[in-house]
């Protein structure tokens, strides 16, 4: 191990099913794609992989659509979506860190980190919530593909993500509605993402916690104040758990307005 704590042990998979072999059922391997979240980290002394799984190489990159399914590979730069023709993605992934850190970054990155040191990261869960979003991933028992919010809700830590697939429902309507701290970077005080189509109403909520969440009791009720039923906010260095609380219904109510004279 040299000096800045990098492992000895570095596994460059050249695709995505050597990525899967190699990660196993993920015990004592840390995946590194971006290298965002990690490198602060390893940098500071305060991680120290055993093994470290580098995806830069592993094709896992890919975005494309196929049909009315906008298919989007676990280490997309988070740049890509904030330029692309998905609105609803684009909004939050712009909101996203700096220029540096969106060109960076990974969507599969965003989606599984856990909360930093001081503030909440993973804002994209929101909007993927509200859009439907699955979760393709392999690892312990195999692979699979699930709902964003049931794969955030679940153990992911023996789970590698592949890719994540977003439907395109025609004629829905959206709202991004966010509520930030800003300084070098941009930090989460709160996000709500709604997206109303024939299917019915999808909520989803980040930057208030460490994983996102969907919120059905808003979905059903259409009562900003039901958010919190779902979302339990915390306390950090950006903003207060009562604080947020209070914004959250804000925001929430705010997006429902919207959706609701689109």
């Amino acid at each position: 191990m040299d000096k800045s704590g990098m492992a000895a042990e570095a596994l460059v998979p050249s695709s995505a099913a050597e990525a899967v072999q190699l990660f196993g059922d993920g015990e004592d391997i840390t995946v590194f794609a971006g290298g965002t979240i990690l490198m602060p980290e390893i940098a500071a002394g305060r991680f120290k992989p055993a093994r470290t799984l580098l995806l830069h190489r592993s094709g896992l990159d890919d975005l494309r659509v196929d049909g009315d399914v906008l298919h989007i590979g676990a280490t997309v730069p988070v740049a890509a979506l904030a330029d692309g023709t998905n609105e609803l993605l684009a909004r939050f992934a712009r909101e996203i860190g700096d220029l540096e850190v969106r060109a960076a970054a990974t969507v599969g990155g965003n989606l599984c980190a856990s909360a930093g040191l001081g503030g909440q990261r993973g804002d994209l869960g929101a909007p993927l919530i509200a859009l439907g979003a699955r979760v393709r991933s392999d690892g312990k028992g195999g692979e699979r593909t699930e709902p964003v919010e049931d794969f955030l809700a679940g153990d992911r830590t023996g789970r590698l993500v592949l890719e994540i697939e977003v439907d395109a429902p025609a004629g829905a309507a959206w709202s991004a509605q966010t509520l930030r701290r800003r300084h070098a970077h941009s930090y989460s005080v709160a996000n709500v993402a709604i997206c109303a189509s024939g299917d019915g109403l999808r909520v989803g909520v980040s930057g208030i916690g460490p994983a996102a969440v969907r919120a059905r009791a808003v979905e059903q009720s259409r009562n900003a104040e039901d958010v919190l039923k779902d979302a339990d906010p915390v306390d950090d260095a950006v903003a207060s758990a009562a604080y947020r609380r209070k914004m959250l219904v804000v925001l929430t109510q705010r997006a429902l307005d919207e959706v609701g004279s689109a």
